[in-house]
């Protein structure tokens, strides 16, 4: 994994400031809104094709 070396990154406060904002970026890129979460258990929900009565159509 390519990574820098701390004693490079924290050699000066700027490139402690950047690195350390896209360490946050990259954080809140990975974890998933409440909607995202909310529609993939929707989805998740799985529905026999052979049942007579199917949850949605009325």
């Amino acid at each position: 994994m390519l990574r820098p070396r701390l004693n490079t990154v924290f050699a000066s406060r700027w490139k402690a400031v950047l690195w350390s904002v896209s360490i946050l970026l990259f954080a809140l890129r990975m974890v998933p809104s409440a909607e995202e979460t909310k529609a993939s258990k929707a989805r998740a929900v799985q529905v026999d094709p052979w049942a007579l009565d199917k949850p949605g159509t009325e």
